[in-house]
């Protein structure tokens, strides 16, 4: 049965086709994987597969048995392993149905290897790591992977490498400077820019690029804001006020009575809190809209509720509707004012949260 509690996200589409587009043009010598990790960053793998199925170069996921499944329902398209194989069994769906895999140390490549004879072209992507010190072969270790790959001319390399801050400062120029020097006179294809990369380092494309935050309509920088980069937002998180409260000077609203009025006040409670997805740690001030006006968050944010203030929207009543982050709230400002990353509002949205695909 379909909840009658307010609170519902909606999904965009054609934002994500939109998105997708934008890093194309950024990087118009380069492929494109749609990064779908993550259920599409709290998107719906699905819905962002539809979004760009007659359009994207290739899908990039972790999971195989997503992978496998995207097959079935006939996606033709090259579909990425980002994180690798974790058994034989993979191994052997990476050979059988024409997945590409990352290989970032010997275990997976004797896993790959050792899963039977290759029937046919096998794609990888070899990760070396530049400096980020999560996954990847060191110049040592590399050296020993290609001795082994040599001779096997049924596989096709790529290399690839993950920028640490593509955002920053430091830049990508340290970990180019890293990758050439171990790839050496490599001249097949490379993988290297993330979403900052592909906006802001053009020189760090390679052949194929791999845009993730930016297709879901968040910044990935902190001084940039979605809009400015042209992204549209793909989701929105929007609910109502379902109570009203007139607070009078010196009273306190919420778990703790962290805030205190400082005058006559209304206080509206709209049906959205922490079990929904919207971070408990939101201070007062966070942005919130209602009726269209952005006002602010009071309080602390509790397990089904949140108070925000509605002195200057004097028409906001029960049923009154709020936008938590959306087009006029972008996730990135709820994000900073939490002190967290868009990414991590996407991906937390609960699943007791109906979704709904519209425009936004």
């Amino acid at each position: 049965m379909k909840t009658s509690r307010p609170i519902r996200a909606y999904i965009a589409p054609d934002a994500i086709l939109h998105n997708y587009r934008l890093a194309r043009r950024h990087a118009p010598g380069a492929k494109a994987w749609a990064v779908i990790k993550a259920d599409a960053y709290g998107h719906g793998q699905w819905r962002a597969v539809q979004a760009l199925r007659h359009e994207a170069d290739g899908f990039a996921l972790l999971e195989c048995e997503n992978a496998l499944a995207l097959r079935a329902a006939g996606i033709t398209q090259p579909i990425l392993l980002l994180e690798g194989i974790f058994s034989s069994q993979e191994a052997r769906a990476v050979v059988e149905h024409r997945l590409t895999t990352v290989i970032h140390c010997h275990e997976q490549l004797e896993m790959l290897l050792g899963a039977g004879p290759l029937k046919g072209p096998v794609s990888i992507y070899l990760k070396l790591n530049t400096g980020m010190n999560r996954l990847g072969f060191t110049a040592p270790a590399l050296a020993k992977a290609w001795e082994i790959l040599r001779p096997l001319a049924q596989v096709n390399v790529t290399l690839m490498t993950h920028f640490a801050e593509a955002d920053g400062e430091r830049g990508v120029d340290w970990q180019l400077e890293r990758f050439r020097q171990m790839a050496g006179d490599w001249r097949g294809g490379c993988s290297l820019a993330n979403s900052a990369a592909i906006l802001r380092h053009p020189t760090a494309h390679g052949d194929w690029v791999r845009p993730g935050i930016m297709l879901y309509g968040a910044s990935p920088f902190a001084e940039l804001s979605a809009a400015e980069l042209g992204l549209q937002p793909a989701m929105a998180l929007e609910s109502q006020i379902i109570g009203v409260q007139t607070l009078t000077q010196g009273e306190r609203v919420g778990y703790g009575g962290t805030f205190t009025a400082d005058k006559s006040m209304r206080v509206g409670i709209v049906a959205c809190g922490y079990a929904d997805g919207y971070p408990r740690h939101a201070p007062t001030g966070t942005p919130i809209a209602v009726m269209g006006r952005r006002t602010r968050t009071l309080g602390r944010v509790s397990m089904d509720m949140l108070a925000c203030d509605l002195s200057d929207i004097p028409a906001a009543g029960i049923a009154a509707p709020v936008t938590l982050w959306g087009n006029n709230v972008p996730a990135d400002e709820v994000a900073a004012a939490a002190g967290t990353i868009a990414y991590e509002l996407f991906c937390a949205l609960a699943s007791r949260v109906p979704v709904e695909v519209r425009e936004i």
